[in-house]
């Protein structure tokens, strides 16, 4: 199978060098492997995603000299194509709505970030049916219960990164004390869960590889196992290291100093970016 892979940015800010090193190794090992680099707007939070980052993105990939083989694919204008897969895990009874506070649903909605701890959910709602699903209660999935009906599979995934390089087994115990029933959606506001959208447009644009950061490695298990769940194919992983500031922190959209448009202001070239970036 020819290699495919992504970059899939929340448009919710300014790129950074942490962005930059993200997209330029995916651009650059799919050219190396004669394959397809695909862009992905990753922007199911309709409240903090922006028209004007997301141009700002594709001005900022562009002028790095990255070129992506297929149209941008936007999460935002295909919100409904991720309802068949929730049908089907309610069909199956891993899903219960919950009305907890709708601040930590929110949070909890989002790609994980390296140094925010995730706090694994005590179960409150646990108790309640798909039928007492009420307005705005977001659905959680019931790990315990998901982990049962694949207790018959060694569910596994291949890692390339040099930090995690291998086949690593999901650990059902692991899975269950580290993230829990976590959120997949929210009614009333149209947000998926990063998990599970970013996990079905990787196999609905057939992606190959995920190249992505390692602060995102503890919670790729979980993306495999709603994958395993589904029935889809599982890609082969490579988590890379972080670009981090002078103090050991991994650079986060807060960090506008090092805003690849600044750079861009103030005369860098992309040549100066790789090099900022050790490539």
């Amino acid at each position: 199978m020819a290699f495919r892979t992504r970059f899939a940015p929340s448009p919710t800010g300014p790129l950074h060098l942490g962005h930059a090193y993200s997209a330029i190794v995916a651009h650059d090992m799919a050219r190396s492997q004669n394959g397809a680099f695909l862009l992905r707007m990753e922007d199911t939070d309709l409240q903090r995603c922006k028209p004007e980052w997301d141009a700002q993105i594709i001005d900022d990939l562009t002028w790095l000299g990255l070129r992506w083989d297929e149209p941008v694919l936007r999460q935002s204008e295909q919100l409904t194509a991720y309802d068949p897969a929730l049908k089907k895990l309610a069909a199956r009874d891993l899903l219960y709505p919950c009305s907890c506070s709708r601040a930590d649903i929110r949070a909890a909605l989002a790609a994980p970030q390296e140094g925010v701890a995730h706090e694994v959910y005590p179960g409150t709602c646990k108790h309640r049916p798909m039928s007492d699903r009420k307005p705005g209660d977001a659905l959680r999935i019931h790990l315990e219960r998901a982990l049962d009906l694949l207790s018959d599979r060694d569910v596994v995934f291949r890692e390339t990164g040099p930090r995690y390089e291998g086949t690593h087994h999901i650990d059902p115990k692991q899975a269950l004390d580290e993230i829990g029933d976590i959120v997949l959606s929210r009614k009333g506001e149209e947000i998926v869960a990063y998990f599970l959208a970013s996990a079905l447009d990787d196999v609905a644009q057939g992606i190959t590889h995920v190249v992505r950061g390692e602060d995102l490695f503890e919670f790729t298990q979980i993306q495999v196992i709603l994958l395993a769940l589904l029935d889809m194919p599982i890609p082969t992983y490579h988590h890379h290291g972080l670009i981090r500031d002078e103090n050991g922190k991994r650079l986060a959209k807060r960090d506008d100093a090092r805003a690849i448009s600044k750079f861009r202001a103030e005369g860098a070239t992309p040549a100066d970016i790789r090099v900022m970036i050790g490539l």
